[in-house]
């Protein structure tokens, strides 16, 4: 018999990796003790758990495990799931924290059952598509009121739960990367076991910020309200900013249930680098020169400057071509906040221009997360030596002013010794 557990279980895991049928939970449970004096302590404990696919009379695969098996009901949780491999996968299964004192015949329950709720997410680790849901288990109703509203009940270690899904959310966008100036739209879907629920649809920004909301009226635009209709609460930011980045909740509410999804909007805004010198530079010996290389509107904040130089025939050579050299005295500006909340910073050095240095290749290597591959811009410096006719015109320009200095000279004496010869007396 034993054997025949194991074979099953095999069976099932093999299959898995094709269609989901199951998947590993992180069960969060809640003990609530009450003490002599009326005090609640809730203790929490982390057990491991089993949400299964299937039907209401299939065993559990892992009769070792708690599982949490959910059966056909008019929301298919295969379907939110479907061709989705378990290993990329995470899940968590939490004790639903619902008013106690609020009791709700839920559409389909026999007359006695009382209901315990648990919501249940599903990740993709590749952030392929996010799910959250809540599970309904039917359960006989509590001794009183009282006992309902500081406890829940006990669930042993080799328990199955047979459970439907209540209400389920699904995004294919939960983290989300663009730039400036985009249309985005962040996904999000409902459904409801039952119809026509009072549902309360809502989006949020950090989790405080109310941006839509949808009971009876609508606060704010961004969600087409004819897909509302149909279970598509997609929220749809015309022109992204850098103001944008953060973390949006798609939430749906159904009196007592909540259920939420949290999408991540990241802004990355690639820089725009230049140089401010032409592609080659050509300099005198000895002449200095400021080279700079700029990086604007980026985001966001931390970029990386490195500036080589190389000589490119050595480096041409297929065997023992010696690495670029980094530039060591290469300063930074401080950053330079844009009005659009982007960034810009400048990484330059200044170039003493030597013979020895004449043909060499200096690039500026800028690395910024928004980036796939660094960006490059390079030139070459070319040093001349001074020509003859410079310095002919510099040996000329002081003969012309000694000249000009000897004959000022001159005629100040003359005017001089004119001036003293019509004072003497006759």
């Amino acid at each position: 018999m034993c054997l025949l557990k194991i074979l099953i279980l095999f069976l099932f895991l093999f299959t898995g990796v094709h269609t989901l049928s199951w998947v590993w939970c992180k069960f969060s449970d809640h003990h609530v003790l009450i003490n002599n004096e009326g005090v609640r302590d809730v203790q929490h404990q982390e057990r491991a758990g089993m949400l299964q696919l299937g039907h209401r009379g299939d065993p559990p695969l892992n009769p070792d495990a708690i599982t949490f098996l959910v059966h056909e009901s008019k929301l298919n949780l295969q379907s939110y799931v479907k061709d989705m491999e378990v290993d990329h996968l995470d899940c968590a299964i939490h004790r639903s924290f619902t008013d106690p004192h609020i009791h709700v015949n839920w559409p389909g329950q026999k007359s006695r059952q009382y209901n315990s709720w648990f919501s249940f997410t599903l990740t993709h680790r590749e952030s392929l598509f996010a799910v959250s849901g809540i599970l309904r288990y039917p359960t006989e109703p509590p001794p009183s009121e009282e006992q309902a509203a500081h406890t829940w009940p006990v669930i042993e270690d080799r328990q199955t739960l047979f459970t439907t899904v209540a209400m389920i959310l699904k995004t294919q966008t939960p983290f989300v990367t663009t730039g400036v100036g985009f249309r985005k739209k962040l996904h999000c879907q409902f459904a409801v076991d039952h119809k026509r629920p009072n549902v309360t649809a809502q989006w949020k920004y950090q989790h405080h910020e109310v941006l839509f909301s949808h009971a009876g009226k609508t606060q704010d635009t961004g969600v087409d309200l004819k897909n509302l209709a149909g279970g598509d609460l997609s929220y749809t930011l015309p022109f992204t900013k850098v103001v944008h980045a953060g973390t949006y909740t798609c939430s749906v509410s159904v009196v007592p249930l909540f259920a939420k999804l949290d999408i991540s909007l990241e802004i990355q805004e690639s820089p725009q680098v230049s140089l401010n010198v032409a592609p080659t530079l050509t300099l005198q010996e000895g002449e200095e020169k400021k080279v700079v290389c700029e990086a604007e509107n980026y985001y966001p904040l931390d970029v990386l400057f490195v500036w080589h130089e190389r000589d490119p025939e050595v480096s041409a050579q297929r065997v023992g071509a010696p690495l670029p050299k980094e530039l060591k005295n290469v300063l930074l500006s401080s950053h330079k906040h844009n009005t659009d909340k982007t960034f810009s910073l400048s990484g330059f050095f200044y170039l003493q221009a030597s013979i020895a240095q004449s043909g060499r290749q200096f690039t500026c290597t800028v690395s910024h997360s928004s980036l796939r591959m660094p960006i490059k811009k390079s030139f070459i410096l070319i040093v001349e030596e001074p020509s003859s006719w410079v310095f002919l015109l510099t040996v000329g320009s002081v003969i012309v002013l000694l000249l000009l200095v000897l004959f000022f000279t001159l005629k100040y004496f003359y005017q001089a010794r004119k001036r003293l010869v019509e004072k003497k007396p006759y």
